[in-house]
């Protein structure tokens, strides 16, 4: 078994990594399933008000990944220090923590969800249907929180392919049931949103039952007490992984308020496919730096500065072979794809397409800021962390988002998410040559 303390080769490195990236792969291909089914067997306008309505239900479920990845970050180098007591102690806090507020973020979001809706621009058929898409997923958030946060612990106790395997069982789960209560029941949007609801149950439950019954490995469920200094460690720690959750949900409400402006509900379709595709490119850089952080909080801890370099070199390799296959394949892909969700409307899929061919250039640059962001959480820097997450995925785009189409019209939006994935690129670079002395990597 590969454990953190291992020294790390291309081939250990990519094995270790490669059971993260398919379950965040495969996270993101069965939540394409939602869209799918609703576009083909419920309607445009639904499938519109099903990405409307996504991004505020994906802010609430990001603090699930913000005491996922700070928590392992403080979890890995804990252990890495050597005291594996206080570090079950933390994972358990860390847990217990998320399901409570899994609670707290469920009422208010029910509670929340018509007005927020309403504000953002949804009226008539399409603003009930993003109510009654979303009260359902609702219901779950604690079970999706903690989803979000396991993928991280899997890694970090050392089980990464033990992750991998309940992601794969919700998204069986989530696809069979779209296809039962969808395609077969003809339950529509409410169908869709049960499906999601029930695959976020078996994603966040299972782990539970796992590490609450199982007494083996490195890490499970025990005993804690309340340690607030642990608990805002990993929430600052882990501020950037939600402030690039909550940014990139503001940013894509922004982009569904202008695409009305210049497309209408077309517009807003379109994007949903392109954030769709761009879910399961983008997982591969999410999940590869998911899978590295706990070695880098483990070796950080441990002072092992040789290990830090040869990770960050061999990091970059990788993430930099991804970028380009992920950027010809995007191209390649456009057509089928495109065709996949939308080829019931001619109008639409030539706004699609249009896109596609545009947005695909910013794989070439996301995985480097993605990566870094990660890097200083695992680190425990949060700052540096947040900071690059919060020019990428808010400050970046949202001047983008807001100029472009001025000047370039509907092209200027599909072209704004290439500017800001360059600058945060170049942004990222700076901050790893600043921080070079201090971390001797």
């Amino acid at each position: 078994m590969i454990q953190l303390s291992d020294h790390f080769d291309y081939r250990k490195l990519f094995r270790f990594t490669l059971p993260s990236i398919m379950m965040m792969i495969f996270t993101s291909i069965y939540g394409v399933v939602d869209g799918f089914f609703v576009s083909n067997f419920v309607g445009k306008t639904p499938f519109a008000a099903v990405n409307f309505i996504m991004p505020f239900l994906m802010i609430l479920g990001g603090f699930g990944f913000m005491f996922g990845t700070g928590g392992s970050a403080l979890i890995a180098k804990t252990m890495g220090e050597g005291d594996l007591l206080r570090a079950r102690r933390q994972f358990s806090l860390f847990v217990y923590t998320t399901i409570i507020s899994g609670v707290v973020l469920s009422v208010l979001g029910i509670l929340l969800l018509r007005p927020v809706a309403a504000v953002l621009g949804a009226e008539g058929e399409m603003l009930e249907y993003c109510v009654r898409y979303g009260r359902i997923i609702l219901v779950a958030i604690p079970a999706f929180m903690l989803q979000y946060e396991f993928q991280s612990f899997f890694v970090t106790a050392e089980k990464p392919k033990l992750g991998l395997w309940v992601t794969v069982a919700a998204g069986v789960t989530n696809m069979l049931l779209d296809a039962l209560f969808v395609a077969v029941f003809q339950w529509g949007v409410e169908g869709a949103a049960a499906a999601t609801a029930l695959s976020q149950v078996v994603g966040g439950v299972l782990p539970l039952l796992y590490f609450g019954f199982r007494r083996s490995g490195s890490l499970w469920l025990t005993k804690t007490s309340f340690d607030s200094k642990a608990l805002i460690r990993a929430s600052l720690n882990g501020s950037s992984e939600l402030m690039s959750n909550i940014s990139m949900s503001i940013v894509s409400m922004l982009y569904n308020v202008q695409l009305m402006r210049y497309a209408g509900e077309d517009g807003v379709a379109a994007y949903g496919v392109l954030m769709y595709v761009s879910m399961i490119f983008i997982a591969a850089f999410l999940g590869y730096s998911v899978g590295m952080a706990p070695i880098v909080s483990f070796h950080f801890g441990a002072q092992n500065h040789a290990e830090l370099k040869s990770l960050l070199r061999k990091s970059f390799m990788i993430i930099g072979s991804f970028s380009v296959f992920m950027c010809l394949a995007a191209e390649v892909l456009a057509y089928p794809l495109s065709v996949f969700f939308v080829g019931y409307d001619e109008a639409l899929l030539a706004l699609t397409l249009e896109g596609f061919k545009i947005y695909s250039f910013s794989f070439l640059f996301a995985g480097v800021a993605i990566f870094s962001s990660a890097f200083f959480t695992a680190l425990n820097n949060g700052f540096v962390s947040a900071a690059i997450s919060f020019l990428r995925t808010c400050l970046f785009q949202i001047a983008s988002v807001l100029l472009l189409p001025l000047i370039l019209g509907i092209n200027g939006i599909w072209l704004s998410i290439v500017t800001a994935e360059m600058l945060a690129f170049v942004v990222a670079m700076l901050f790893l040559a600043g921080n070079k002395k201090r971390y001797h990597y």
